[in-house]
């Protein structure tokens, strides 16, 4: 058996911040939007955003529900990141955010170089290049690490 990433859903505190941003600055299109009168006790409105390949991003905004306080962990534990297809893409991003005002910090991962940034609901969004490579078996050495580390070795 085998995964694929379907949809990440996240919470949307400023709907019509959340529709510009993923659709006029971010360039993501609107595939659905579903709305309802009560999800937890208030109304609601599903955005569904379309992403390259298969997948696709979803923010949902519960009416009149604000954004919590910070649970605090550093703000880069809770992050998601698209990848852009190389470094050339990345500099246009960079560029692009400039124009939007948008403020974005770098940081150097070696074989990648990545964009951090804010969307209008506080959830820190990352633009790598180039793409991670991830295997679809199992790495006996990352069992190790994680085991180890989990039993404090």
């Amino acid at each position: 058996m085998s995964l694929c990433l379907d949809h990440v859903a996240l919470p949307a505190f400023d709907a019509a911040g959340t529709l510009h941003f993923y659709t006029e600055i971010i360039g993501l299109p609107l595939v659905e939007a579903l709305s309802g009168e009560d999800w937890g006790g208030s109304p609601w409105l599903m955005m569904v955003f379309g992403l390259e390949g298969s997948g696709t991003l979803v923010l949902c905004a519960l009416r009149g529900v604000q954004r919590p306080a910070g649970d605090g962990l550093p703000q880069d534990v809770h992050h998601f990141a698209f990848a852009a297809a190389s470094m050339s893409e990345l500099q246009a991003w960079k560029e692009r955010l400039r124009a939007h005002s948008i403020g974005f910090t770098e940081e150097d991962h070696g074989r990648q170089h990545s964009l951090y940034f804010e969307d209008p609901n506080g959830h820190l969004l990352e633009i790598t290049a180039t793409a991670s490579e991830a295997s679809p078996s199992t790495n006996v050495s990352a069992v190790a690490r994680a085991t180890a580390w989990i039993e404090g070795r």
